[in-house]
């Protein structure tokens, strides 16, 4: 299967909702303690033009002063993609452009780490930024400051996700041990879901039920939430031995969801079924930090991490088989 040797640790890697085979990776120097990042484009080659040479074509590759912690691409042009920087700024890329014309665009409003990006997918006109600074902000294209700030979390967001179903909906998660929704109609937030006894890191939308949030946390657990009812978990997974850095659900099948730990494992699972875990993949030897599955291609994951090392692969293959 196809792998890519970044020079940092890896922080997110996203598939491109325009083109099969392109990812955006975001990447950390020195773990993201301190140090440059840099984001990737890459592209899957159809096939390797000979045994043993690479499956993976860098495309781009985009310099910070700072780590990046997250990235997204734009939901409305194929070329621009948005990145959460360790000095709390986001910055847009423009894949057209050479590098020396990159970012296109600097937004520099929160005062800590921007942990995380989410475009909207239904109205994509607008992008979300979540940060160590205890706030959410929503920003737009067409202007240089936010229209938005988000402020009720008591410590810092490390994930915010827009509902695939809402264009003005979207839910964030924090160290808070908060999980909350948000309405950008509404002055407050919309509820609040004390979902894990310890920091929450990440959230995500079912993508075929629109009632239906997941939560992953420090404490090793992913809880899967019908927010009409909110007082007991739908499920509860259990099987990560470290704590759970990312959730996604699958872009194809309603009970399926994907998460990677820093137990350096990627887990898939069926939030409905008794036996819930359906498969453990092994591949990185550090913390698993980024995933995500293709909503162009069914089955076709993406991982990465702190071996700095992206990994992708057909669900059912070993990540490490080579092409």
């Amino acid at each position: 299967m196809p792998v890519f040797k970044a020079p940092f640790s890896g922080y997110s890697v996203r598939f491109s909702p325009f083109h099969e085979g392109r990812l955006l990776v975001a990447t950390s120097q020195n773990f993201g303690i301190l140090g440059n990042g840099r984001v990737h484009v890459l592209d899957l080659l159809p096939s390797p033009a000979a045994p043993g040479a690479p499956a993976i074509a860098e495309v781009a590759a985009f310099d910070t002063a700072d780590g990046v912690y997250d990235c997204c691409w734009s939901e409305s042009h194929d070329s621009l993609a948005v990145s959460g920087v360790a000095d709390g700024s986001l910055k847009l890329w423009d894949v057209s452009l050479p590098s020396s014309a990159n970012p296109v665009r600097s937004f520099r409003e929160h005062s800590r780490e921007a942990h995380a990006v989410d475009w909207n997918p239904v109205r994509r006109d607008s992008f979300l930024s979540a940060s160590w600074d205890d706030s959410l902000k929503l920003w737009t294209l067409d202007r240089p400051a936010s229209l938005r700030t988000f402020r009720e979390h008591s410590y810092c967001v490390y994930a915010v996700s827009w509902s695939p179903r809402h264009g003005d909906v979207f839910a964030s998660a924090s160290g808070d041990r908060t999980a909350r929704l948000w309405d950008v109609r509404e002055p407050t937030s919309t509820l609040v879901l004390p979902a894990h006894e310890h920091e929450i890191l990440s959230c995500d939308w079912n993508k075929y039920d629109e009632c239906c949030l997941a939560t992953a946390s420090v404490d090793k657990l992913i809880r899967v939430w019908d927010i009409r009812s909110p007082r007991a978990p739908l499920a509860n997974l259990a099987g990560h031995g470290y704590a759970v850095r990312r959730i996604r659900f699958s872009p194809h099948r309603e009970s399926i969801l994907l998460s990677c730990s820093y137990d350096m494992t990627v887990c898939m699972w069926d939030y409905r079924s008794e036996d819930a875990l359906i498969a453990r993949y092994d591949h990185h030897t550090e913390f698993a930090v980024g995933i995500d599955m293709s909503v162009l291609v069914e089955g076709l994951i993406a991982s990465t991490g702190w071996d700095e090392l992206v990994y992708v692969w057909q669900h059912g293959t070993d990540p490490r088989a080579m092409p």
